[in-house]
């Protein structure tokens, strides 16, 4: 079994920034791809980026392109979410999700473990 901690949310004024974290534990390895999705309230769960195992590859939504990035301690069980010029559509649960293919997708059905979400709050 798979554990996924997602930490860093919080609230913060438009154009600031945070940083999510995303700790695994249980059966992690550090093959499997990482993404991250949110969910604001009243829509459906979004893609929001990925990053493959070694680090080499990434995926944006074109909505937070330049503005977020993803990384991850290579080889290791932590994924990062760092995310700049906040804005208020940017307010949503964050969540983080492995995928235990070597490829990363955008599709999150394809992603076999999910953390419980972090709360993300942008003011204007």
């Amino acid at each position: 079994q798979v554990q996924l901690v997602e930490s860093g949310g919080g609230q913060v004024q438009a154009g600031g920034s945070l940083r999510l974290s995303c700790a695994a534990s249980g059966r992690f390895f550090g093959s499997y791809a990482m993404g991250w999705f949110r969910q604001a309230p009243g829509k459906e769960r979004e893609f929001v980026a990925a990053i493959d195992w070694n680090a080499r590859t990434t995926l944006y939504a074109d909505s937070v392109k330049g503005r977020f990035t993803v990384s991850r301690d290579v080889g290791k069980i932590t994924a990062y979410l760092q995310m700049n010029v906040l804005k208020p559509e940017d307010t949503a649960v964050y969540y983080c999700a492995a995928d235990r293919s070597l490829l990363i997708t955008t599709d999150e059905d394809r992603y076999d473990y999910w953390g419980q979400g972090t709360q993300v709050t942008v003011s204007s």
